[in-house]
């Protein structure tokens, strides 16, 4: 009986530690997911503005020509 008992709750314990790992797992990978998403977005914000820079330099240069 006790071997019983003692093997339901060494299952349980197994099930919960699986789905801990689980969850940090995913916990990672959104991180890593998001300083991602971040990193790109930063980089297209830079281009946009080089390329507005540059269509509002040739606007003026054709204004003044």
């Amino acid at each position: 009986m006790k071997h019983i008992f003692l093997n339901k709750i060494l299952k349980n314990q197994k099930g919960a530690m699986d789905k801990i790992l689980v969850t940090l797992l995913l916990v990672v990978i959104a991180v890593g997911g998001l300083i991602g998403l971040e990193k790109w977005v930063k980089d297209q914000e830079d281009i946009l503005k080089q390329r507005s820079e540059n269509v509002i330099d040739d606007v003026m240069e054709e204004v003044k020509g």
